[in-house]
């Protein structure tokens, strides 16, 4: 398995360990173009951090490799790296090559 599908493998596995803890009428779908911050939005501010702590942790597991999805270069990005289940996932991959 690759980088890239080793990161959406994991982002996809964070999505399911969260929706587990999610009320039952609340779940996140793990098509790319689902919104997860923003306007139309599945995830409150709170829900977003437990997302982004999973899938930190799920690529540490799986992959060996420690990143912060919660950095400063997000924080100025334009266009938030967590809007949708594909920008965070290419994000991902993005600092895991950074780090390998």
């Amino acid at each position: 398995m690759d980088f890239s599908e080793a990161v959406s493998k994991a982002v996809i596995d964070a999505i399911a360990d969260l929706n587990e803890i999610l009320p039952g009428d609340v779940k996140i779908q793990t098509d790319p173009d689902t919104i997860l911050f923003g306007s139309g939005a599945i995830l409150d501010s709170l829900g977003l951090v437990q997302l982004v702590s999973i899938i930190e942790q799920r690529i540490t597991d799986d992959i060996g490799v420690e990143i912060s999805l919660a950095n400063e270069r997000a924080m100025s990005q334009k266009r938030s790296p967590f809007r949708t289940v594909g920008s965070v996932t290419a994000y991902a991959l993005e600092l895991v090559g950074d780090a390998k």
